[in-house]
């Protein structure tokens, strides 16, 4: 399936026409489709109150030239209807109006695809090297079980998270405020250029658009509509990055946060998420238990490192430790202490002294440290 070319070539203008996120005229093109829209605005028939300030931009349109430029980019148009479009993106009401008019997409891996299991890991610009390093692990092991890793390429813990997975092969979904043709900040250009070498940069703006803060806090719902769920790292109590938990609360995704120091006002904002119902995570295994599919991803049992005594059966281990550590015991000793009959304290030295657990003497028996075993 995909969409035709005068629906292409009319999202592509209605994209120009007006904001991202533009909710009085997502619901004129769900009511009467894009094609007619744009025609309506063009030729001054259609009727809506937003009608002027789309018309003002009129004078600079040119959709066959965006779409020229952004092939030139090395990318494309994705519509809803085309087979690269996120089916996820089509949003239920009450949000149905917010759903993006069309995706400004560089990179070669299928958007589509890279997003049907993706999680987004967002937070502070002016992350901590806590922040940051968490960041950067999380996302890696992410990615490294094969999940897609979705955030903003801003500074601070969105692109920690980007590097993360890239560092492992993986693929990341950079969502910008800004053209996708258009390296912001641009310190992060040859980040945002690898992106497109081995992920997806995408944008619901076209080409040359610059950045806003009304589009950074718009552009936000993109990232958390893409994803399953999203991790919050680091994050202030009044943040962009709340702002895209919010939306994915909204949409019936996860919302997840990683906690912090006490101290840190880059955690507050964590914490806050927490204490409202956020899922606490501290690593990806936290993550795909909440937002793999059951029976499909499972998630490895979480434990300490092993001891030498883990694997003993109990009555092994309470000869164990009723072993005394220097001066040697004889087996009646052993026998109070432990509270078993004789023959099972035999057997049960046999086997610790076999673990490498007891050592026995004439003198008697006695533990052996586990550093000194063989």
């Amino acid at each position: 399936m995909k969409a035709t070319d005068d629906e292409r070539l009319a999202r592509a203008a209605l994209s120009r026409l007006a904001e991202p996120g533009d909710e009085e005229l997502g619901a004129l093109v769900l009511r009467d489709g894009p094609v007619a829209v744009w025609r309506g605005i063009e030729n001054g028939s259609l009727s809506a109150k937003g009608v002027l300030r789309w018309r003002t931009r009129l004078v600079d349109l040119d959709p066959q030239a965006d779409l020229a430029r952004i092939e030139a980019a090395g990318g494309r148009l994705v519509c809803p209807g085309d087979f690269e479009w996120p089916s996820q993106l089509d949003l239920p009401e009450p949000w149905a109006q917010q759903r993006p008019l069309a995706l400004w997409v560089r990179g070669d891996a299928d958007l589509r695809l890279s997003c049907l299991r993706s999680v987004a890991v967002v937070g502070s610009r002016a992350a901590t090297s806590y922040g940051a390093s968490v960041a950067t692990e999380l996302a890696a092991s992410l990615a490294e079980k094969g999940w897609t890793v979705v955030s903003g390429a801003a500074y601070g813990i969105d692109a920690a998270a980007h590097r993360g997975a890239l560092a492992v092969g993986g693929i990341t979904v950079a969502v910008l405020a800004c053209g996708a043709d258009v390296s912001y900040p641009r310190s992060h250009d040859a980040l945002l250029r690898r992106i497109a070498d081995e992920g997806v940069v995408v944008s619901e703006l076209p080409p040359g658009s610059a950045p806003s803060r009304m589009r950074f806090l718009v552009r936000n719902r993109i990232i958390a509509a893409l994803s399953r769920g999203t991790v919050v790292v680091e994050a202030a109590l009044r943040s962009g990055a709340r702002s895209t938990a919010g939306h994915a609360g909204h949409y019936g995704r996860e919302v997840m946060a990683v906690p912090g120091p006490v101290t840190s006002a880059l955690s507050a904002g964590c914490h806050e998420s927490i204490r409202e119902g956020a899922i606490c995570v501290t690593g990806a295994a936290d993550v795909i238990e909440a937002v793999g599919a059951m029976g499909v991803d499972v998630v490895e049992e979480r434990r300490g490192d092993e001891r030498p005594t883990d694997r003993l059966d109990p009555h092994s281990l309470q000869v164990f430790e009723a072993l005394p550590v220097r001066r040697p015991a004889q087996l009646a000793g052993l026998v109070r202490r432990s509270g078993l009959d004789p023959g099972t304290v035999l057997r049960c030295l046999g086997a610790l002294q076999r673990a490498g657990l007891a050592e026995g003497s004439d003198a008697g028996w006695r533990m052996r440290p586990p550093e000194c075993s063989t």
